[in-house]
């Protein structure tokens, strides 16, 4: 895969404090202020840091 993938901000910027992560895209504070200096590569690598995340969040959740 080449090229920038597009960010995944959701525009709901409101880190929660005990997880370190953005309610709105699930990436830390560092992965959002480097995502304007990152190659495709280090992109993708974040998004799927990103996935596993919202993954994890989902198999938490109450049924």
């Amino acid at each position: 895969m080449t090229g920038d993938p597009p960010s995944p901000c959701t525009l709901v910027c409101t880190i929660d404090r005990p997880s370190g992560l953005c309610l709105g895209c699930q990436r830390t504070l560092d992965e959002i202020a480097r995502w304007s200096r990152a190659d495709g590569a280090e992109k993708r690598a974040i998004l799927a840091r990103v996935e596993t995340r919202r993954a994890a969040l989902s198999a938490a959740a109450p049924r």
